[in-house]
């Protein structure tokens, strides 16, 4: 909220104190990340040796062209098994407070050694892959600790910057079109999209029932609710970053809307009505120019540079 008020403000002349736009308490919490550390996560992250067949790493659901996303609807595990779900964007999940969509994970240590154990996904045991792994001699001395530590510190510092929102935000308002300083308002205001993808990684890093899950009468998927029995949780997913959005089609945690246009449908349209809906999840009625705005900020707005922590310039 503080953040979009700020955007609002500056948009109008008013002054800029960058120090507002920190998000309060979201820094990515870890031990002290060495170099080599992230290099050796990097390294561990496109290996293929990490899953049973020899043919799915890291990359294959998380692909660094696409946004550190899955470009399929449902990612592909190995010997070709299909997900029940598609693989979030990995970026700025530094800054996250559980990972997942449905947040069962409560550190990144603990999220990136799930799917080289989940046999839908790569279908190993740690026993397996430690002794595999080890007949590398970049991988010599690898335990179940410092392979965590190591992918975790690397997805730990995925992130997009410089984008025209971050730029506009640093005191830039030319870097933003009439379109996307549009968009940027009704995202503020209209489209209420700020009261879950809010702060600087545009998320609340909190969970809502969109209606997504919700078809023929029935929620396909209980979402948080399995995780943690709530009522209230059922058909709930984490709210993902907007950050380079445009890359990271399809959308949604079963990627059943294959564009933004067809995101900006659904909210427009209020959910799919259910019994758990979120409460802010209403019918916005917007027009056709408000559409066409609202997709610009998302798609040149916050399309920026990708970078990872050991490069200057891009993870890709």
């Amino acid at each position: 909220m503080a953040l979009a008020l700020l955007c609002l403000n500056f948009a109008h002349g008013q002054s800029y104190n960058a120090a507002i736009t920190d998000d309060a308490g979201m820094t990515p919490a870890s031990p002290p990340m060495a170099l080599d550390k992230v290099q050796l996560g990097k390294r561990l992250f496109f290996d293929t040796r990490l899953s049973e067949d020899g043919w799915v790493s890291c990359a294959s659901c998380h692909d660094p062209e696409h946004g550190f996303s899955d470009p399929r609807r449902l990612s592909t595990g190995m010997l070709g098994q299909r997900s029940k779900r598609h693989s979030p964007t990995l970026l700025g999940r530094g800054f996250g407070h559980s990972q997942f969509w449905d947040g069962r994970a409560a550190s990144l240590e603990e999220q990136v050694l799930q799917p080289i154990l989940n046999p839908e996904e790569m279908g190993m045991t740690m026993e397996t892959v430690l002794q595999r792994l080890q007949q590398d001699r970049a991988y010599r001395g690898l335990t179940q600790e410092t392979l965590a530590e190591a992918l975790a510190s690397y997805v730990r510092t995925l992130r997009s910057r410089d984008s025209h929102f971050d730029l506009f935000l640093s005191g830039w308002p030319i870097m933003m079109s009439d379109l996307e300083l549009e968009g940027l308002r009704l995202f503020q205001n209209k489209a209420q999209c700020y009261l879950c993808h809010s702060g600087k990684q545009f998320t609340d890093e909190s969970f809502h029932n969109t209606g997504i899950a919700w078809r023929e009468g029935a929620l396909q998927d209980e979402g948080r609710a399995a995780v943690t029995g709530k009522r209230y949780h059922r058909g709930a997913f984490k709210t993902p970053t907007l950050r380079d959005v445009a890359l990271r089609g399809p959308y949604m945690h079963d990627g059943s809307l294959l564009t933004l246009e067809d995101v900006i449908e659904f909210y427009d349209r209020g959910g799919n009505r259910n019994p758990y809906l979120d409460e802010n999840i209403v019918p916005l009625h917007l027009s056709p120019a408000e559409k066409k705005a609202l997709l610009a900020f998302l798609r040149t707005g916050l399309a920026g540079s990708i970078v990872d922590g050991t490069t200057a310039t891009s993870a890709r």
